[in-house]
């Protein structure tokens, strides 16, 4: 037998008074935090993106309803030459969510479709629609 003493571990950098085994223990803890937020996260997400496909676009917002949508997709007073009559029409995101794909908004021929999609894509913050329009161009994950 020696009657030499082993000195205890060194403590990890930055972790005065921390042994290894209690570093270890604090990244197991917090990986097991992790997880758990993670599994809590994936289903707000789904929840979210649920959310955003009821969501609607009304063509043209209540403001201005009995307006009529030029092919530009302007909104000008009802009976202007070239307009489309909106009559406050409310889209589901599907429905615009498909036209986006190239696909044509319910009840539209090729024309009003046109005139209508360029609305939605002119919608600014604070319109009626636009949450849901911006909502609709993020990409999932």
């Amino acid at each position: 037998m020696s009657d030499e003493i082993t000195p205890p571990p060194a403590p990890i950098a930055g972790a005065e008074g921390t042994t290894p085994r209690q570093y270890g223990r604090r990244a197991l803890m917090l990986g097991a935090i992790s997880a758990s937020a993670i599994i809590s996260i994936r289903p707000a997400l789904a929840q979210t993106s649920a959310s955003v496909m009821a969501c609607e676009v009304p063509v043209p917002d209540a403001g201005r309803a009995g307006s009529a949508i030029a092919a530009d997709g302007s909104v000008v007073p009802r009976g202007t030459p070239g307009s489309f009559a909106a009559n406050g029409r409310v889209f589901k995101a599907a429905d615009v969510k498909r036209a986006m794909s190239g696909g044509q908004l319910p009840g539209t021929d090729y024309d009003t479709n046109r005139a209508y999609m360029s609305y939605i894509r002119k919608l600014q913050s604070g319109t009626s629609g636009f949450t849901c329009f911006a909502s609709l161009q993020m990409p999932r994950g």
